[in-house]
């Protein structure tokens, strides 16, 4: 008979809490088999399938399109143009937050040189901070 690990054994085996192994198996991502006790048991093969979801995750895909990504392979169907599909769309997908967070990057640096020459203020009762109101306002200028 194969070798079967119950969750801790699995976990440590693999480097990982067994809260990790129980949830994955909770959303179908792994697939344990029961004892006649009830207990979860994996096969080393489980492992292998653990590798990739961890090198799916680490490449950005979701455990959502990870478990379609298996579902697929599991009926018979290359997954592959899927997962270049998801992988351009997640590239593009960076691609605009990088730009956003470029732009936010050079707001706040603007922000930064501008307030280093402005003196501290006080609230008074129309304003709370006339550092980000007077940013406001030039930023709302330069559109």
């Amino acid at each position: 008979m194969a070798e079967v690990m119950t969750v801790n054994q699995f976990a440590k085996r693999a480097g990982v809490a067994p809260h990790v192994i129980r949830y994955y198996a909770r959303i179908g991502l792994l697939k344990p088999r029961r004892s006649g006790s009830g207990y979860k048991l994996f096969a080393v093969a489980d492992v292998k399938r653990l590798h990739f979801i961890h090198r799916a995750k680490a490449l950005g895909f979701t455990l959502d399109e990870i478990a379609e990504i298996f579902h697929e392979s599991s009926h018979g169907k290359s997954p592959c143009p899927r997962v270049r599909e998801i992988i351009r769309r997640r590239i593009d997908e960076n691609r605009r937050a990088l730009d956003e967070l470029r732009a936010l990057q050079r707001r706040m640096e603007r922000a930064a040189a501008q307030w280093e020459e402005m003196p501290d203020g006080m609230p008074d009762g129309d304003t709370v901070c006339h550092l980000i109101e007077f940013l406001g306002d030039v930023e709302t200028r330069k559109r």
